[in-house]
């Protein structure tokens, strides 16, 4: 390493900055392109419905035909909550941990759930939170690797099931092919008729580049006799407001009925009001497709901005992602030095998601991937934010 880097990234430190990098949030232009929720008057009835009052446990009919629309599913499978996917997925979890298909989760000798890896640290504490063991299995260029999968479901007992984002994939940015998802069907139906394969497609509209064609996972399920398998789940936490818009499973047999069982104990009804005010903000599909062409072209030059940073420096020292949509870059070192990475970064002002939470409990066993998240600070900031990450990179390189 040249004195030149050293002496470049001390004039940064010097600088007393503060960036946040570590997590997948819109900015506030962004958030903007939704502000006509904030101030929209609507009447306190629909279609019979007094939406001020209890009712309607499984969502609006229209905010159903919404959620029906963007999963490709059958309506009368679609249930439409609130906040976000990944409030939907933990109360699908906890009612198989609680009541199960058949057994109890938690009636089990040590149950266990497979995680793509790199993966989303959210997801991991979610089976920590249920006490179920995690298994890796990387991810490929086309999604998990079909291999790795089979070879963990002949070594291992009492897997419950398998945890995917197949679109965008957080944080390497994988969209899963057909035949991949359709590989994943086949594989884990031949261990277990009960295995559920739960599919958060949180960036299922997050496209700011040309992205390959995905059929539904509700198709390809079909396809694959595996509807009793799969459960999907998206959301409006990065379409309109974080924590503020809509969220929508599909799910059969008695997938459906466990997360109507769990829900009935815990939401006393859905916010029907704010369900409304989405259905006229958007009216269909094609109204949220345009709505992402907006944030597309706010998103795609910061990570344009990145890309150009990361480029400078050589391929001996990592290489990273590319992503046509979603959140996230991820950049794997050609060392075992992520955690000095992350560790110089903070020191000169830049916080980056942890060394380590891109994998089960915290643990990366070659210590070598980092999350990027460029979409949430300005340009400058980036800009700064990227010139100290490649700076980090190349020291704690050359300190190996």
């Amino acid at each position: 390493m040249s004195d030149h880097i050293l002496n470049h990234f001390n004039k940064l430190k010097a600088k007393g900055l503060n960036i946040d990098i570590t997590r997948g949030k819109p900015e506030s232009k962004q958030l903007d392109l939704s502000n006509e929720l904030l101030s929209m008057d609507i009447a306190p009835y629909s279609s019979g419905v007094d939406l001020r009052n209890y009712g309607e446990p499984l969502g609006l009919m229209e905010a159903r035909m919404l959620g029906s629309d963007l999963l490709d599913a059958p309506v009368e499978n679609i249930i439409t909550g609130e906040q976000s996917s990944l409030l939907l997925s933990y109360q699908f979890l906890l009612s198989h941990y609680l009541f199960g298909k058949n057994i109890a989760w938690k009636d089990l000798d040590k149950p266990k759930f497979i995680c793509p890896v790199p993966g989303f640290d959210r997801h991991f504490r979610m089976f920590e939170d249920l006490g179920l063991e995690m298994i890796s299995v990387p991810l490929s260029e086309q999604g998990v690797d079909i291999k790795s999968l089979r070879k963990v479901l002949n070594q291992e007992k009492n897997i419950v099931g398998m945890i995917c984002v197949p679109r965008h994939s957080n944080p390497s940015g994988e969209v899963y092919s057909d035949q991949n998802i359709l590989d994943i069907f086949e594989a884990t139906t031949d261990y277990s008729d009960d295995f559920i394969v739960l599919f958060d497609n949180a960036y299922l509209v997050h496209d700011f580049l040309p992205t390959s064609k995905q059929s539904s996972i509700w198709e390809l399920a079909d396809k694959s006799n595996a509807l009793h398998q799969a459960v999907c789940v998206t959301s409006f936490s990065k379409v309109t407001f974080g924590g503020g818009g809509l969220s929508f499973l599909a799910a059969a047999e008695k997938n459906l009925e466990l997360i109507k069982r769990i829900r009935t104990s815990m939401v006393i009804c859905p916010d029907k009001i704010n369900q409304q005010k989405h259905i006229e903000f958007f009216k269909d599909k094609d109204a949220i497709i345009e709505h992402m062409k907006k944030h597309a072209d706010l998103v795609r030059p910061k990570f344009e901005t990145a890309y150009s940073i990361l480029e400078s420096i050589p391929s001996d020292y990592g290489t990273y992602s590319k992503p046509t949509g979603g959140y996230f870059i991820t950049y794997v070192t050609k060392k075992p030095i992520a955690t000095r990475v992350v560790e110089l970064c903070k020191d000169a002002g830049v916080l980056i998601t942890p060394a380590g939470a891109t994998f089960p409990y915290g643990k990366d066993p070659f210590n070598n991937t980092i999350r990027i998240a460029p979409t949430f600070v300005n340009e400058a900031d980036l800009k700064l934010a990227m010139d100290i990450f490649i700076s980090a990179v190349q020291i704690a390189h050359s300190e190996y």
